[in-house]
């Protein structure tokens, strides 16, 4: 029982993101989800209590997971300059093979940012646990000496993930993954100037 209930929230959440990244928050009610997902509206408040609130909370932690297992392994590790690559790599294969531009997460975030203080905290969180991973990894490369001592992993993991969304901003805009290409190029040729020089035998 526990498990037909699992299958049947998720169901609901992967084609309310879908409906929802496509018409936005603003613009999905719960009539629209209703009538997308053959749900009833006593299923759909046994699922989400809080209505849409609750699903979109579902969404966004949805949509984050998906997001970040788009970019494993490469993501988990971040120690070598060969894991970077593959992470971009991986970045814009995901990205390129989605059918609507542009981030889901950011996209949450940007129209929920000061109209719903709890989500969007909710999904900085999100944004905030993604962003982790990039310093987590530069951490290990200044400790194994690959970067050089005087690196923040902090700004560099923040530098990183603003070029990111900036890319993926434009490639919205453009409807194209070449902004996103060109940024994550330029992040990483900056990260590149950070790398330590090799130890003199």
């Amino acid at each position: 029982m526990v498990r037909q209930t699992e299958q049947g929230k998720t169901r609901i959440v992967e084609a309310a993101a879908d409906h929802i990244l496509a018409h936005r928050v603003g613009g999905t009610s719960l009539d629209d989800i209703r009538a997308g997902t053959a749900t009833s509206k006593s299923q759909l408040f046994h699922y989400f209590p809080g209505g849409k609130t609750d699903l979109v909370a579902a969404i966004a932690s949805f949509q984050s997971e998906r997001v970040l297992e788009a970019q494993r392994p490469f993501l988990d590790t971040l120690d070598t300059w060969e894991a970077w690559e593959g992470w971009r790599e991986a970045v814009v294969a995901h990205y390129g093979s989605q059918a609507h531009w542009g981030c889901p997460i950011g996209a949450l975030a940007s129209e929920l940012v000061g109209s719903d203080p709890a989500l969007s905290a909710e999904i900085e969180a999100h944004m905030d646990r993604w962003r982790g991973y990039l310093q987590a990894g530069l951490t290990r490369m200044r400790a194994a000496g690959l970067l050089r001592a005087a690196a923040d992993p902090e700004t560099l993991a923040l530098s990183i993930f603003a070029a990111l969304h900036g890319g993926l901003l434009l490639t919205q805009t453009m409807q194209s993954i070449e902004p996103l290409e060109a940024a994550l190029d330029g992040a990483m040729t900056a990260l590149r100037a950070w790398q330590a020089m090799p130890r003199q035998p």
